[in-house]
């Protein structure tokens, strides 16, 4: 006799990751930041005279928090510039709200995107000559099986 099936609750059918409504919130907070971080003039030493990429912007599934991931033009001193920013947050939500068009502004978190570092850290291990070795002994190897032969059954 087969058991009725558990009933599915909307937390079973949705899927992993962020929503469409979550991407697009995240996308026009994310632009409305570029451009209020390329007009603000701050007063914070940490600020002054720094450009920063704002690469992504990750929002709650409420949209009332956005986790904000930037990188300092350079890269130098990103630490500082996270604190700066975070210290700013106030204010640059304040700038974001008649900027986008959200039912809540949201609180912004600012993050330093570690992708950039660990893209540089993936490209120096490419680089080391023992990693290149194995790699180019591998294409070797794959031209070699994907080479016809010269062999037509004789």
């Amino acid at each position: 006799m087969a058991r009725p099936s558990k009933p599915t609750t909307r937390a079973d059918r949705t899927p992993s990751g962020p929503s469409q409504r979550q991407l697009r919130a995240g996308e026009l907070v994310r632009h409305a930041l570029v451009e209020i971080l390329r007009e603000a003039d701050f007063q914070d030493p940490a600020l002054v005279g720094v450009s920063v990429t704002v690469t992504e912007v990750r929002m709650s599934p409420d949209l009332r928090h956005a986790l904000c991931f930037i990188e300092p033009l350079g890269g130098e001193k990103s630490a500082d510039v996270v604190a700066g920013l975070n210290r700013g947050a106030k204010f640059l939500r304040g700038r974001l709200g008649p900027a986008v068009t959200l039912k809540f502004t949201p609180d912004l978190k600012f993050v330093h995107d570690e992708s950039f570092d660990e893209a540089a850290r993936m490209s120096r291990l490419f680089d080391d000559p023992k990693v290149r070795q194995d790699l180019e002994r591998h294409d070797d190897e794959d031209a070699d099986r994907d080479a016809p032969s010269d062999d037509h059954g004789a």
